[in-house]
Parts: C-alpha cells; structure tokens; sequence
C-alpha cells in the first residue's frame, strides 16, 4: 500500500513517469492501472507500461552477480575475455601493431627528422 501511496502522491506532484524496480509482478500490475502516467518495470513483470534491462545485464558482462530478474542474451564476458587474450599474445608476440594498424611517414619527413635529431646530439 505505501508503493501505491507514494506513486498517486508523485503523479499528483506532476511526476511524468514512474519506475517500478524489483516489485513484484502482480502488485506492479494493479499500481500501474491505478497510474494515468506511464510506468517502466525493471524486475517489475510485464504488467506495467515498459521495461528496462541495463545492457550489461542483457549482455551477460557480470558473471558473478545476476539479479533475478535480468534474461541474459549473450555471455559477451566471454568473448571479451576471449578477445582481451588474443590481443595480449599478438603484443607480446609483436604481431600488434602492425604495418597496417600504424601510420606511416614519408620517408624525406623522416630523414628529414633524423637530420635534426642528430643536429640535437651534437648541439
């Protein structure tokens, strides 16, 4: 009843929305029909007027913590860690950077750049 309370006591206050997290799903649904502004659940059920899923829950970026309520879609920690490794190896084995991940310059510019190193040296 305090939920209730408090969301008519915010749309009454010129509240536009309302989030409902980790409610749960039948209560949502009955506060949310009393409501005249949109309602957005987050673990809420889908009684209420929208959802939300943070993008690190949907992608499955946490491995150690999963609220109930969030459907993971993907393990992309996975593939992150998969990638995070292979580009670790390719720099120690030197294969990262390469030739084509680098700019280059003309070689006048970097004669050019030489000259005035070795004139730094000897000034």
């Amino acid at each position: 009843m305090k939920i209730l309370e408090d969301a008519l006591a915010i749309e009454d206050a010129g509240c536009f929305m309302l989030e409902f997290e980790a409610v749960p799903a039948k209560i949502a649904a009955l506060i949310s029909k009393q409501l005249e502004i949109p309602t957005i659940g987050i673990g809420a059920g889908n009684g209420t007027d929208g959802q939300i899923l943070l993008s690190y829950d949907l992608l499955g970026v946490f491995t150690d913590f999963k609220p109930k309520f969030t459907k993971r879609y993907t393990n992309l920690t996975e593939v992150a860690v998969a990638g995070l490794k292979a580009y670790v190896e390719d720099v120690k084995t030197g294969r990262f950077p390469d030739e084509d991940h680098s700019y280059g310059v003309d070689d006048k510019e970097y004669e050019k750049f030489q000259r005035l190193l070795d004139q730094r040296k000897h000034a």
